[in-house]
């Protein structure tokens, strides 16, 4: 496990320009100085990252808010006060602490105080703001372990923190603070429910945004093997049609179905709770890849609670793919 001086290690590190990956409690980041330019180029160029697509920066505490931050209305502040550290993060008008490298250009910068100990260690160690994707190649499926990271980025990283498997599972939900309301740019980890019980007021969910977020690529998430979203009824049948027809079929079965019975390739029984489907999720796409399927078939799950962010990560890996 991770020790004290590998901490220390990691810190200088991030001191001298170098990148570090890290666990959160919702994906493992790759992390790099946020006020140096060139160590944010180099995540990047490890992701294989478009230059425009923003990065979140992560702090050690709310308390460094109106360094990183200028102009925090005051509900982004009672929801810091309240979710931080945890997995929200809040885009606002860029300090002048952010470089224009970690925001993609932008003017807007997103913030947040993972709730991972080993990410708030790392984070007072270093003493500044961490500027910090997911720890993989970019539109892949984001990584929620320390073996994923080294399987997936290799000699990019200059060190990788293990902390063990995310709690989460799904990245930080985003809401956007910077207009005159507040509205979610990517569901995440704290739910809509909650974030709306807290300010009183419900949010809106826009299927576009004018502020360019993380995540928001057509196709993000994605495994190798196609990703094909049916209704939960259609499920088992599409399947075992797909199988039959020649595919090397993986299926993610709802929990009214009994996936012993499902004669496919690969089959993933979809637990009853949405919080461990969003714990796991990751982890089956990555499993299905590795025992060869060529399609995958599921379903949305009801978008409440963590099933919001649950099915914009399922749209998103069924996108249409570049190429």
């Amino acid at each position: 496990m991770t020790s004290a001086s590998d901490i220390e290690k990691a810190a200088a590190l991030l001191r001298g320009g170098g990148l570090v990956a890290f666990p959160t409690e919702t994906v493992y980041g790759l992390g790099a100085d946020a006020e140096n330019p060139a160590a944010v180029a180099r995540v990047y160029q490890a992701k294989g990252r478009p230059p425009t697509h923003p990065l979140i920066v992560h702090l050690a505490g709310a308390d460094a808010l109106d360094d990183w931050a200028a102009g925090v209305p005051e509900a982004a502040r009672l929801l810091a006060e309240t979710f931080w550290p945890g997995p929200l993060a809040l885009v606002l008008r860029r300090g002048p602490r952010v470089s224009l490298a970690a925001t993609g250009g932008l003017e807007t910068v997103a913030l947040r105080v993972p709730a991972h100990p080993l990410a708030l260690d790392l984070l007072s160690a270093f003493g500044g703001g961490v500027a910090a994707p997911s720890a993989n190649r970019f539109g892949s499926v984001s990584p929620t372990t320390a073996a994923h990271v080294r399987t997936e980025l290799g000699t990019a990283v200059g060190l990788v923190l293990d902390g063990g498997p995310c709690q989460v599972g799904v990245e930080s939900t985003i809401v956007d603070a910077t207009g005159d309301s507040l509205s979610i740019l990517r569901p995440g980890g704290v739910t809509r429910e909650d974030l709306e019980a807290v300010l009183g007021s419900p949010l809106a969910v826009p299927e576009t945004s004018g502020v360019r977020v993380p995540g928001q690529h057509p196709s993000h998430y994605a495994p190798r093997a196609r990703v094909v979203l049916v209704e939960p009824e259609r499920v088992v049948a599409e399947a075992e049609l797909a199988q039959e027809q020649g595919h090397r079929v993986g299926v993610f079965v709802p929990p009214a179905f009994d996936a012993a019975e499902v004669k496919v390739h690969a089959v993933v029984a979809v637990p009853q709770r949405a919080a461990d489907y969003a714990r796991g999720l990751y982890g089956y796409l990555r499993e299905l890849d590795q025992q060869g399927c060529d399609l995958i078939v599921a379903s949305l799950p009801p978008e409440t609670g963590m099933g919001l962010a649950i099915a914009n990560r399922l749209r998103r890996a069924a996108g249409p793919r570049g190429g």
